[in-house]
């Protein structure tokens, strides 16, 4: 085990050194993740010594993954089945093997030391699925919450409905291919939607430099010009130009603090999109809305790529507002049909489903795609047709 942590420790200056020459904060990163990372697998090895080969690999793997993200870039199949998945797979493991590395490290010897990667490995299968749903929500029916709570729909329907398809956090890289992304605009474009509303972080580190990758990926999106939106969302923001690029190139609207009127078979809808802002979220969503009121006899819809920042809307300034931003978690079981996430532990902000606060209704997508955590795990991806049902106050 010492020459494995000393090897390991010689790898991490390695990588974090050359990480220096991508930028400071990179650097900070890796020295951080990976170190926590050397201190949990230095412990593990030796709990899984008879699967010592397979570790070993895997443990490279992080190295080689981390090392060629100094210049990153979208990277072909074999790159991603040998290396920035295993890699993923690995990271996610291990980190989930916590409180073994702990009990090992103090001289015990915890029972299923494989139990974290055998999760990782769901994870890794259930990262590539997504499911299909259709959800009904109810909207300007008159009812107040008090706070922002998780919100149950009243069930009211209406002869025709307003279709959604909303497309937030696809994270294009090692789990979201370009033909994966493209796929899914295809799919919504066969449900032939009254709206396409795109809520944010389209890219990774990974697809950031080259738009006609996201533009390629969303061309499908193309046969329903006039009737796509998009808004930024916080990754967007690292490469902004790349985004407009593409959602330019498929004829989306990208709001921007600004909002749009469309026509749909439903009736009108304005549009609002906010911008995303980690400061003085409610002077901005304010000084918004007073530039873009409401109109009368209209369905206002809101594209908020952060459900954190819902509590900061005026109130009654959405009919309903769409976000995405929390993965819908990531990590949970709502795979066993219960709302339970690993965010809500950390974070009260929302995390998936629909939640109300006033008269205004929220609703969090799951995501396409993932980030920062390797992995997904009990928290499946999410293509959903959104019923949005305007009904009678009262």
């Amino acid at each position: 085990m010492n020459e494995f942590l000393l090897g390991s420790l010689a790898a991490w200056a390695c990588v974090v050194a050359i990480a220096s020459r991508r930028s400071r904060s990179y650097m900070m990163f890796r020295a951080v993740s990976l170190g926590i990372y050397v201190l949990l697998a230095s412990s593990m090895v030796r709990q899984l010594a008879p699967l010592a080969p397979a570790f070993y690999y895997l443990h490279a793997a992080v190295f080689v993954h981390s090392l060629a993200l100094v210049a990153p870039r979208m990277r072909p199949l074999w790159y991603r089945a040998l290396v920035s998945i295993p890699s993923a797979f690995m990271s996610a493991g291990t980190l989930l093997a916590l409180p073994w590395a702990i009990a090992g490290a103090v001289g015990f010897e915890p029972w299923a030391p494989w139990a974290p990667y055998l999760a990782a490995l769901l994870g890794l299968v259930q990262s590539f699925t997504t499911k299909t749903e259709e959800v009904d929500i109810t909207v300007a029916d008159g009812e107040v919450i008090d706070g922002v709570q998780r919100h149950r729909d009243r069930r009211e329907r209406v002869a025709r409905p307003l279709h959604l398809v909303q497309i937030t956090d696809p994270h294009l890289g090692p789990f979201m291919s370009e033909a994966r992304l493209r796929a899914i605009c295809e799919r919504a474009v066969r449900r032939e939607p009254d709206l396409v509303l795109l809520t944010g972080d389209f890219l990774t580190m990974e697809s950031q430099k080259d738009p006609a990758i996201l533009a390629r990926a969303l061309a499908p999106l193309k046969a329903l010009e006039g009737r796509v939106f998009a808004c930024f969302g916080n990754h967007d923001h690292e490469a902004p130009e790349t985004v407009r690029r593409a959602l330019t190139s498929v004829g989306a609207e990208l709001l921007v603090d600004a909002a749009s009127v469309v026509q749909t078979a439903a009736g009108p809808v304005q549009i609002v999109g906010f911008d995303f802002s980690y400061r003085e979220r409610a002077r901005r969503m304010q000084a918004c809305c007073e530039a873009h009121p409401r109109l009368p006899g209209t369905l206002r819809i809101a594209l908020l790529h952060d459900p954190g920042a819902f509590q900061h809307l005026p109130a009654g300034e959405a009919d309903l507002v769409v976000s995405g931003h929390t993965h819908g978690g990531q990590v949970g079981l709502v795979s066993l049909g219960l709302p339970w996430t690993m965010l809500r532990l950390f974070a009260k902000i929302p995390d998936h489903g629909l939640w109300a606060r006033g008269t205004d209704r929220l609703y969090v997508h799951r995501g396409t795609g993932h980030y920062g955590f390797p992995l997904r795990l009990g928290v499946p991806a999410e293509e959903s047709l959104l019923r949005v049902h305007a009904a009678p106050a009262g």
